[in-house]
């Protein structure tokens, strides 16, 4: 068998890359979104952050650092959100974009009661961008964690609730639809940061409201095969994802061989949509009543409560193939 010269392989290699450029900078923003999310806490939010600033089809607005719950195993100090916005500015940093896109800091304390907002600069920028007047690029809110931020604006200004679709990875399984899981805790994780908030969005306003509960963002399930594979080599970026979670994987131990990348879906929901009909066409999810939430954490029934999206299976072959494809064409 002959072998291939060395410069013929080099030509193919710089027309693939060529093409892929090509291709990429063929695809135009077809959505505003700001994304808002823990950083400092599960890795997961790194991973989505990463696989959206690699998608040219979403213009981000900016990056919200948000809190956690009070003294967090991820986090425990008090300066949650401004740790994560640092968090934030350094996956920017890894990936050469530090000084292309605004990351403020949101509130470090969740709100008091559901009719208090709080003030932030995370709040500001929801604001700000809602009211633009000169685009008619639908805006997403892409919320990974609490709920503080939006449920402050909302709050603060009623009138951007017609001009936002918030995505929330967030809430517990709703009883006619799934079951908990084993040793499940009663008020699910995201929710739990800020219990007000939530109360907020559910029972106080009228944004459009997509939710993707636990018991479907746990279908996220990353192999750890995969992170070593596929991310690992994958130049300073794939480098940097993989100690961030196999950091977190060797200080918990006996965690398996997957792991719940369980706000990948704020990537597959909006960069992926499909073109015609734009949607997230293969994903499914059922519409609802939005229930009450209760101090308990809990759903409560609402006859009167407005129709949301409430996702019940989500695509993770087009979400991670995606993921590990865009990461070798940018490595």
């Amino acid at each position: 068998m002959k072998k291939i010269p060395f410069i013929i392989l080099l030509l193919c290699a710089v027309f693939y890359q060529n093409i892929v450029w090509a291709q990429s900078s063929e695809i135009k923003p077809r959505m505003r979104v700001i994304v808002d999310n823990d950083f400092s806490g599960d890795p997961d939010g790194l991973f989505q952050m990463a696989h959206l600033l690699l998608s040219p089809s979403v213009d981000i607005r900016g990056i919200i650092g948000s809190h956690l719950s009070v003294k967090d195993g991820f986090d425990p100090s008090t300066t949650q959100a401004e740790n994560a916005a640092k968090k934030a500015k350094e996956l920017l940093q890894i990936m050469n974009l530090e000084e292309k896109l605004a990351v403020v800091a949101g509130s470090n304390t969740g709100m008091t009661d559901e009719n208090t907002p709080v003030k932030s600069a995370g709040v500001d920028l929801i604001i700000n961008e809602a009211l633009r007047t000169d685009t008619k690029q639908p805006l997403y809110v892409l919320c990974g964690a609490g709920l503080t931020e939006i449920a402050s604006a909302l709050l603060t200004k009623p009138e951007i609730a017609d001009k936002i679709t918030l995505i929330w990875i967030g809430g517990p399984e709703h009883s006619d639809i799934a079951l908990p899981p084993p040793g499940y805790s009663k008020v699910e994780y995201n929710l739990n940061i800020d219990p007000k908030a939530a109360m907020a969005v559910f029972n106080k306003t009228a944004v459009k409201l997509w939710q993707i509960p636990r018991n479907v963002y746990r279908q996220a399930l990353f192999p750890y095969s995969h992170l070593v594979t596929k991310v690992k080599p994958q130049g300073k970026l794939g480098e940097y994802l993989y100690k961030e979670l196999h950091r977190l994987m060797s200080r918990v131990g006996r965690i398996g061989e997957t792991y719940i990348l369980g706000d990948s879906p704020l990537v597959l929901f909006t960069a992926l949509q499909s073109y015609f009909e734009a949607d997230p066409s293969s994903s499914f999810y059922a519409v609802k009543q939005a229930p009450k939430i209760n101090s308990d954490g809990q759903y409560q029934y609402n006859h009167e409560g407005r129709n949301i999206r409430v996702y019940t299976q989500i695509d993770n072959y087009l979400m991670f193939s995606d993921f590990l494809a865009k990461l070798e064409m940018n490595k």
